[in-house]
C-alpha cells in the first residue's frame, strides 16, 4: 500500500501499523461501490476551538490544509455541539439524542462501560444497515465492557464498538490523559503484550507502581499543572492507575501518526465500496504531545494544532490518490470548545501571544458561555458542493444523525435520533435555514436561538474550582444574551426582556419533556 510522505516520519511500530493497517473482518462483504452513493468520513477533533484555524481568524498558527477543506466546501460560522465536554458531545451526535436525557453521561472515566448502550441505533448503525463498511478510527471516551472497572483488559472485550454498528475500530479507550494507554482494535488490545499483563483502577493505585506525585523526576516528558499525578506513561502523568502495557502502550507522539496511518489503510481497503469513517483525533486534548517534526509554531498547543492539519491533509491526499475525492463527503468539527491549561504546565497560556482560541466569544471548555459549545464546522463534497462558502446558519452537531440518513436515503427504526433533525440541506449549503432554537449542555443548559443566548439559573460556582482558569457560566438567576451585539455575553438583559426569558425557558421545558 502506498504510504507516501507518511512512513518517512512514522516510528517503526507505526510504520508497520501503517503497511499492515487493521485486520479485516470476517463478518465484512466484498463489493463494489457503483460510486452514486457517497463515501462520509467525519474528521472529529478534540478540544479545538472556533478561534484556533487559520480559516477562523487564528493567529501565530497555520492550518493550510483545512483552509483548502474550507475553500472546497461551507464554512460554518454559527455552529454548535451540544454540550461544553466530550463524552456528552460525542454521546448526542452518535445516537441523536440529547446525552442529558441519559445518567451516566457525563466526562467518562477510562475503565468506563459502554455509555451508548448495545441496543442504542447508532449514526453508525444508520449506515452499515445502507450497505456502509463503517469504521470509527482515535479518540472514544464512550466507554467499553459491559460494566465499569469490570473490564478483562488481557482479553477480548465482550462488547465494545461492533455492537454500535462499527466494522471496525481502532480507539483510544477514553482519552490521552486517561489510562489505560493503549489503542483497542476490534474490541482487543492492540499489539498486546502477554509479558505485562493489563490491570487499571480509577479506585486506588498499585503497589509498587511510581505515580506522579511521588516522583516528579520520572516526568521527563510532561508535568502536571493540577491533577493528573497517578499513573505515569511515556514520562507523563495519566489520570486513573495502571499496571503493565509493555509493547502495548502507546507513544503520545506518535498518535496522530498511527491514527493517521490506520485512517488511510481502512481507506484503501473499502475505495471499492461506500465506507464511514468516524475519525476522531486527539491532539489539542491535553497531554499535549505533538511528534518533534511540529515543534515550534506556538508552543505545543500550536504544534498540536499544526499536527492535526497536517493529518488532515494526509487523509485529503489519501483521498485523492485514489480517485475517492471527488465523491467523499467530510465534515469537519469539534467536540467543544478549547481550553488552555488542562492540567499539564506546557506554558500554552504564556505563549498564546494574543491567539484567542475560542474566536470572539466569552468562556471555554466546561463554560455555559458560548465558548464552551460554538466550534467550527466545515462540510466539503466534491461532486455536490460548490467551494468558498460562509453560512451563518444555525446549526446544531445533534443533526448530523437525521441529516445523514436523509443523505442516504436510510430508514430509521421507531424512536431511534428522538433529537435529531433533518437540515440536510442546510450542512450541504443549499440554503442557510437557522435551526429554530439549539439546545447546550455544560454544569446547567442553555437555549440558543439566532438572535438571543438564555442560560438557566444554576448555584454552582463562578469559576472552575478544581483547575482550569474558565468561567462556567453559572449564575443564580436567569442570564439572557443579544446575540447580535458583537461583543458577545457582556450584558445581561433577563430583566428587560421578560418575555423572552419566558419563551426561552418554555423551549428547554417543552424539549425536556
Amino acid at each position: 500500500m502506498k504510504q507516501y510522505a507518511l512512513l518517512a516520519f512514522l516510528s517503526p511500530i507505526a510504520s508497520l501499523l501503517a503497511v499492515t493497517g487493521p485486520a479485516q473482518s470476517e463478518k465484512l462483504k466484498t463489493k463494489t461501490n457503483p460510486q452514486k452513493q457517497p463515501n462520509v468520513i467525519f474528521i472529529y477533533a478534540d478540544d479545538l476551538g472556533y478561534g484556533d484555524l487559520e480559516c477562523y481568524g487564528a493567529k501565530n498558527v497555520q492550518t493550510p490544509h483545512v483552509n483548502q477543506l474550507a475553500k472546497s466546501g461551507v464554512q460554518f460560522t454559527n455552529a454548535h455541539a451540544t454540550a461544553a465536554t466530550s463524552t456528552p458531545s460525542r454521546y448526542s451526535m452518535l445516537t441523536g439524542k440529547y446525552a442529558w436525557r441519559v445518567p451516566g453521561t457525563g466526562v467518562a472515566a477510562g475503565n468506563a462501560g459502554m455509555i451508548i448502550r448495545p441496543e442504542t441505533y447508532t449514526l453508525a448503525d444508520v449506515f452499515k444497515n445502507s450497505g456502509y463498511i463503517t469504521g470509527a478510527i482515535g479518540k472514544w471516551h464512550l466507554g467499553l465492557g459491559d460494566k465499569s472497572g469490570m473490564q478483562d483488559w488481557n482479553a477480548p472485550l465482550p462488547t465494545a464498538l461492533g455492537d454500535l454498528g462499527f466494522d471496525y475500530s481502532y480507539i483510544m479507550a477514553a482519552t490521552a490523559d486517561r489510562v489505560p494507554c493503549v489503542f483497542i482494535e476490534n474490541g482487543k488490545v492492540a499489539n498486546y503484550d502477554p509479558s505485562a499483563p493489563i490491570e487499571v483502577s480509577y479506585q486506588k493505585p498499585f503497589p509498587g507502581e511510581p505515580l506522579g506525585k511521588d516522583h516528579p523526576e520520572l516526568l521527563y516528558n510532561m508535568k502536571h499543572s493540577h491533577g493528573h499525578d497517578m499513573a505515569i506513561v511515556n514520562g507523563i502523568g495519566r489520570i486513573g492507575y495502571m499496571k503493565g502495557g509493555g509493547k502495548a502502550l502507546w507513544k503520545d507522539e506518535n498518535i496522530a501518526d498511527s491514527i493517521t496511518a490506520h485512517a488511510i489503510d481502512f481507506i484503501d481497503k473499502y475505495k471499492n465500496q461506500p465506507f464511514f469513517l468516524y475519525f476522531a483525533t486527539n491532539d489539542v486534548h491535553v497531554p499535549r504531545f505533538p511528534h518533534e517534526r511540529f515543534r515550534g509554531k506556538m508552543g505545543v498547543r500550536g504544534d498540536a494544532i499544526a499536527q492535526f492539519d497536517w493529518t488532515v491533509g494526509q487523509i485529503i491526499a489519501a483521498l485523492d490518490e485514489r480517485g475517492l475525492r471527488e465523491n467523499t463527503l467530510i465534515i469537519l468539527s469539534s467536540d467543544n470548545g478549547p481550553v488552555v491549561d488542562d492540567g499539564y504546565d506546557d506554558h500554552a497560556e504564556e505563549l498564546l501571544n494574543g491567539h484567542s482560541p475560542a474566536g470572539p466569544f466569552r468562556g471555554n471548555k466546561y463554560s455555559a458561555f458560548e465558548g464552551g459549545t460554538a466550534v467550527p464546522a466545515i462540510v466539503s463534497w466534491p461532486k455536490e458542493i460548490p467551494g468558498s462558502q460562509i453560512s451563518d446558519a444555525l446549526v446544531s452537531q445533534i443533526d448530523w444523525f437525521a441529516s445523514m440518513a436523509a443523505l442516504i436515503n436510510a430508514k430509521l427504526p421507531k424512536g431511534s435520533a428522538p433529537d435529531s433533525q433533518n437540515r440536510l440541506n442546510t450542512w450541504l449549503g443549499k440554503d442557510q435555514t437557522d435551526r429554530p432554537w439549539i439546545i447546550e449542555e455544560s454544569s446547567t443548559m442553555s437555549v440558543r436561538t439566532k438572535n438571543w443566548k438564555y442560560i438557566e439559573p444554576n448555584d454552582g460556582p463562578a469559576m472552575i474550582t478544581w483547575g482550569p482558569k474558565v468561567e462556567t457560566g453559572n449564575l443564580k438567576t436567569p442570564q439572557l444574551y443579544d446575540m447580535r451585539v458583537r461583543e458577545y455575553e457582556k450584558e445581561n438583559l433577563a430583566d428587560q426582556h421578560p418575555e423572552i426569558v419566558y419563551e426561552m425557558q418554555n423551549i428547554l421545558r417543552r424539549v425536556r419533556k
